[in-house]
């Protein structure tokens, strides 16, 4: 497995992330030196992916930090990037977990500026290794397909992107696939190319391309059809926030491959770090808030054109309204397992808690 990380600190301590919404086309470096600056990299989809999202968040307060001392501006400037940061995505519930670290780093710190780039740095290190247990945790799976299957390939199906691009190095659902090559098992994997943004055809196939796993794009309506006739193994999912009893929010149109999945018997996981648990919540469909983006993702499709361009092109008529869910949430009995850092568990109250008991 590479260093090569999705998000990193600079020598004069500032902080740089790839720009996404560009890959696999145009790889751009973006640098980040106010909480400003992070807040629209959330927004705008710069950054992606729970883990991320935490990741640049807490880097965004540590700007903040610098700025304020800095500048010798008022301590609420602090609260207001804690605000802003806040409300910068509603669904992915790493959001709120790193800012809540940050600030309890900073409520008992007596150097504020030190304390937040170490605060920051930590969560960073901390989801590398996240990701790497999920990946020691899920890789058994995979073998014993592999067994099942006496050595043929193990067709897996992912939905949207939690790898790499979305984490810091190892990636959720990748971790396991990632790890599984590494020991020379056989794996294909089946790649949504999750509309409207695409994050399946652009980035999960570029991080796969990246790291030599065989993989094929598929459109999102195939993942059905393919299960139907046995060339789907099993289907890995990642997830923004997941409840106490196991409902899953992921990426629109994760909930339709579960259906999918559970018709024919095909086992259906989800890959997530603890941090994305809402433990405080029991019901998924009554209390995730579900981001509405806005409908020009829909109605515009962004590639690269014959020229060489990288532009959005118009695919319906342009009066056309379009609704834009970023997420639904996949009921826990469709889940087949959790796979966590600390293990491999039920979607439910007793498997969530018998892993993480300080939820109770």
């Amino acid at each position: 497995m590479s260093k090569f990380r999705t998000i990193w600190t600079t020598d004069d301590r500032y902080v740089e992330v790839i720009d996404q919404r560009l890959l696999p086309h145009e790889l751009v470096i973006v640098k980040l030196t106010t909480y400003q600056q992070a807040v629209e990299a959330i927004k705008s989809m710069i950054v992606r992916g729970a883990p991320l999202i935490g990741a640049t968040a807490a880097y965004g307060v540590y700007l903040a930090v610098r700025e304020m001392i800095e500048k010798e501006l008022n301590p609420d400037y602090l609260d207001t990037a804690f605000s802003e940061l806040r409300a910068s995505r509603p669904t992915a519930v790493n959001l709120f977990w790193a800012l809540d670290k940050m600030q309890d780093a900073l409520d008992n710190a007596d150097n504020f500026l030190q304390t937040a780039w170490e605060m920051a740095g930590q969560i960073v290190e901390d989801d590398v290794e996240t990701c790497r247990m999920i990946g020691v945790h899920g890789l058994p799976i995979i073998e014993a397909l592999s067994k099942k299957k006496n050595g043929e390939v193990v067709n897996i199906l992912t939905h949207c992107n939690a790898g790499m691009l979305g984490c810091i190095e190892w990636g959720t659902i990748t971790s396991p696939i990632y790890q599984a090559a590494e020991k020379g098992i056989k794996v294909h994997v089946w790649v949504d190319e999750t509309r409207p943004r695409n994050q399946g055809a652009n980035l999960t196939c570029y991080e796969l391309t990246k790291h030599g796993i065989d993989h094929t794009l598929i459109v999102d309506n195939t993942g059905g059809h393919l299960m139907q006739h046995g060339l789907v193994d099993m289907v890995i999912v990642g997830t923004d926030r997941t409840t106490r009893n196991g409902d899953v929010a992921n990426k629109i149109g994760t909930y339709l491959k579960a259906l999918a999945a559970k018709d024919n018997n095909v086992p259906f996981y989800v890959a997530l770090p603890s941090t994305t648990l809402d433990t405080t919540i029991k019901d998924g469909l009554k209390e995730i808030p579900i981001e509405e983006r806005n409908q020009e993702e829909v109605k515009y499709v962004v590639g690269k054109s014959a020229s060489g361009k990288v532009e959005p092109v118009l695919i319906c008529p342009d009066t056309t309204k379009a609704v834009n869910y970023g997420f639904d949430v996949t009921p826990a009995r469709l889940v087949t397992k959790l796979i966590t850092e600390r293990g491999v568990c039920d979607a439910s109250e007793e498997g969530i808690l018998s892993l993480f008991p300080e939820r109770q």
